[in-house]
C-alpha cells in the first residue's frame, strides 16, 4: 500500500522526535526507583540528586540523535538545598552544567514558566519545546524534548534533552525537501522549527488567521504539525 506524502512527512518528524521521546522513557522508570529510595533515607541535596542523574545523562547521550544536552530538572522546591536545580550535562564533552559558575541570576532563575517545564507539569505528557535561544544553558537556538516524572503522583521533575537546531535543520531539510519545497514542522503556537521553503525560516510564526492555501497535518503524540504549501 503507498504512503501518501502528508503520512510520510509526519513519519519523518514523528520517528525523529519520538526517538527523542523514548531515549528519556528508556531510563525514567529505573531513575524513579533510585530516587523513592533516596528519599526514603532522607532530603535529597542537589548533589545526592547530580550523583542520581549523572549515569542517566550521560545514557542518552548514547541515543541514535544528536543530543547536545542532557539531565532532569528538579520541581521547584522538592531539593533540601536549593529551591531549584537542573542536574545538567551538556556540549562535546559532555560536562556538567553549573550554573553558579556562569550567572549568580541564572543559578536563581525560576523556571516554572518555561515552556519545557511548565507543559510536561500542567499536562502530564512529553513535549517538543521550542525553537528558543537557550539563554540558561547553551545559549544556543535549541529544541527540547522533556518528559515528566512522576514519583508516587506527585511532580518530581523532568527529564529532558536539548537537539541544536541547526543539527536538526541537517537530518530533515533534506529528507523532506525530496517530498516538497513549501514543507514546514510547526510547533504548537505556530513557530517554524524548520522548513524547507525559501521564504520562512526557523522562528517564523504562521498564523491560524495567515493559512490560507496551506495543508495542516498533526504529528501524532507530540505538540507539532506539518504545514505544506503548494510547492512540488
Amino acid at each position: 500500500m503507498s504512503i501518501t506524502p502528508a503520512a510520510t512527512h509526519t513519519d519523518i518528524v514523528g520517528d525523529y522526535f519520538g526517538r527523542a521521546i523514548a531515549a528519556l522513557e528508556a531510563w525514567r522508570a529505573e531513575f524513579l526507583d533510585d530516587l523513592r529510595q533516596a528519599r526514603a533515607r532522607g532530603p535529597v541535596t542537589t548533589d545526592a540528586l547530580d550523583l542520581l542523574v549523572a549515569p542517566y545523562a550521560h545514557r542518552t547521550f548514547a541515543a541514535d540523535l544528536p543530543v547536545y544536552g542532557a539531565g532532569f530538572i528538579a520541581a521547584l522546591d522538592s531539593l533540601a538545598d536549593a529551591r531549584s536545580h537542573l542536574a545538567w550535562w551538556q556540549g562535546v564533552d559532555r560536562t556538567q552544567l553549573v550554573l553558579a559558575a556562569q550567572s549568580v541570576a541564572k543559578q536563581h532563575i525560576d523556571y516554572s514558566e518555561l515552556e519545557w517545564y511548565r507543559v510536561p507539569q500542567l499536562t502530564g505528557e512529553a513535549h517538543v519545546a521550542g525553537p528558543y535561544v537557550d539563554y540558561l544553558c547553551s545559549d544556543e537556538y535549541t529544541i527540547t524534548v522533556a518528559l515528566p516524572v512522576m514519583l508516587d503522583g506527585t511532580f518530581a521533575g523532568v527529564a529532558g534533552l536539548d537537539l541544536l537546531i541547526d543539527q536538526v535543520e541537517r537530518d530533515l531539510t533534506p529528507r523532506l525537501a525530496r517530498l516538497g519545497s513549501d514543507i514546514s514542522v510547526v510547533n504548537g503556537i505556530g513557530r517554524v522549527l524548520l522548513s524547507t521553503s525559501d521564504w520562512r525560516e526557523t522562528g517564523d510564526s504562521i498564523r491560524a488567521d495567515a493559512r490560507d492555501g496551506l495543508e495542516s497535518f498533526p504529528c501524532p503524540g507530540m505538540a507539532l504539525e506539518i504545514v505544506q504549501g503548494p510547492g512540488r
